[in-house]
């Protein structure tokens, strides 16, 4: 990709590594994530089980909950709503993740409060779009990105958070992830910082600019999108599966010009899976080590 006229393919191919060549070097505990399966007999929504899960067994009175985006945040928000209004918790306070959070609560009758980066967050919960089977890293920010909605500010919220919960169905939880990766870069120079990632991943991958109307070739078109904070959005879109989610999210915070991505690895971190039949929990509770 050495040219403007070049990039008219913007391909590139991602360097598929064996477990041995990315996590040689790293020693792992025996395994943390646990699962706790619990039977669902009723006719629910599957996801609304476990929104209300969710907020019944991880939100208590007295915290500053962090309040995600996506279907099933939306569900467990107007839960904590009518637990509020009943009395079953008291004093909560919630930190809206985007305008779709902050609007759903505000009916939800939950009170708001403005995150700042001081801002002390007990618990978040957020929808995923995937999350990697075993390692509980996840993806967020596949979606359009409506009016003043911020992957910074979302990111930025679950990382503060003491305890973050994801929920997700079923086939989000996964191995060998493929699709993209949303990567956030400054919209000086953003070309250049393609061209880099696109050295990096050799392999089945394209690098797409987000356009900010309707579909546009892979420079975005006429209309880039432009974050809320001046920035572009790089879709990389893996077409194999990707080993390890972690090692592709710590190769994309060395390329100059990357300002932050849709990869998030949270630590404790609990997952509440959706099914027909079940609610599966898994929780990851520390790092592994790495020597």
């Amino acid at each position: 990709m050495a040219s403007a006229a070049s990039s008219s393919s913007f391909s590139t191919r991602l360097l598929l590594h064996s477990p041995t060549t990315l996590l040689g070097r790293r020693r792992r505990r025996s395994n943390v994530l646990r699962m706790v399966t619990r039977s669902c007999l009723d006719d629910s929504s599957a996801l609304l089980r476990a929104a209300q899960y969710t907020v019944d067994t991880y939100v208590k009175s007295g915290m500053v909950v962090g309040l995600g985006s996506g279907h099933a945040s939306g569900m467990a928000i107007q839960h904590l709503g009518r637990q509020l209004r009943t009395g079953n918790l008291k004093d909560i306070v919630g930190t809206p993740m985007s305008i779709s959070s902050a609007s759903e609560a505000a009916k939800a009758g939950i009170p708001l409060d403005t995150y700042q980066d001081s801002s002390q967050i007990d618990l978040a919960f957020d929808d995923a779009d995937v999350i990697e089977e075993g390692t509980l890293v996840g993806i967020i920010g596949r979606r359009k990105l409506q009016g003043e909605e911020s992957i910074i500010q979302e990111k930025s919220i679950l990382n503060a958070s003491n305890k973050l919960v994801f929920i997700i169905e079923e086939n989000q939880y996964k191995r060998g992830l493929e699709g993209s990766i949303p990567v956030l870069i400054q919209s000086i120079n953003w070309m250049a910082t393609a061209e880099e990632i696109d050295d990096m991943f050799l392999g089945d991958a394209e690098v797409w600019r987000r356009p900010s109307i309707g579909q546009a070739g892979p420079l975005g078109g006429n209309f880039p999108l432009v974050t809320r904070e001046g920035h572009n959005v790089l879709d990389v879109i893996f077409t194999s599966p990707i080993v390890s989610l972690a090692e592709v999210a710590k190769s994309l915070n060395k390329v100059d010009g990357v300002v932050d991505h849709g990869v998030i690895s949270k630590i404790p971190c609990t997952v509440v899976i959706a099914s027909q039949k079940e609610l599966n929990i898994l929780d990851k509770l520390t790092a592994d080590i790495v020597g």
